[in-house]
């Protein structure tokens, strides 16, 4: 492998963005509906949930890494589906990474919210999905900081990426696993040129969210 052409950054810089922008979509799909279920609801074993969340958005993303690529390979429970290597095995990791996050910041955010809020709003008699509504703009800004975090965290992510993905050109390959490999090879200014655009992709992305978040309390 010789020089890095600008078709090349191109297609990692967009494969990048695919894996993460799918995983993003799935844990915000899975982890709003469920924070705001474990923030509003009260039952048996609820905190058993919650230290299982706030286990999760501490776990190390190569661990999470680790056991999909255990669930995956051939020999694994789940080698029949053929994932191992290939884009799916990397959203369905980075999933695993986001969705703690997702859960236990919207958990927080619901649970920050006044304690007569539900029976407020119930007892005005208003519809259940109209409720629903205003209580997501009453935590949007819990829901934006889930958000930065969970791309955050899933945008910088190496080891798990690496582990489920192994970093197959054309097919795998990304901005870190990018980042990892030139280093190794010792080709540093490779290495260096990637890092700035996963720098400047993760500020552009972080720094849109925050527009929206500080225009939220305005």
């Amino acid at each position: 492998m010789t020089e890095l052409r600008a078709g090349e950054v191109v297609e990692i810089t967009l494969r990048t963005l695919a894996v993460c922008g799918t995983a993003l979509a799935v844990a915000l799909g899975a982890g709003l509906p469920l924070g705001i279920a474990l923030g509003r609801r009260r039952f048996p074993g609820r905190g058993l949930f919650v230290s299982v969340v706030n286990s999760g958005m501490g776990a190390p993303p190569v661990v999470v890494g680790l056991v999909v690529s255990m669930l995956l390979f051939r020999s694994g429970p789940l080698g029949f589906l053929g994932l191992l290597y290939t884009p799916e095995a990397m959203i369905v990791a980075q999933v695993l990474i986001a969705l703690p996050l997702v859960v236990g910041i919207t958990l927080a955010a619901v649970g920050a919210l006044d304690e007569n809020w539900e029976l407020e709003v119930r007892t005005l008699g208003i519809p259940p999905l109209r409720r629903l509504w205003l209580l997501l703009r009453e935590i949007r800004l819990g829901l934006l900081a889930a958000v930065i975090a969970a791309l955050g965290s899933i945008l910088s992510e190496v080891g798990a990426v690496q582990a489920v993905g192994g970093n197959l050109d054309g097919e795998t390959r990304v901005l870190t696993t990018s980042i990892l490999m030139y280093t190794q090879m010792g080709r540093f200014e490779m290495a260096l040129a990637l890092g700035v655009v996963l720098v400047g992709l993760t500020l552009v992305l972080a720094g849109a969210l925050t527009v929206v978040q500080q225009g939220g309390r305005r």
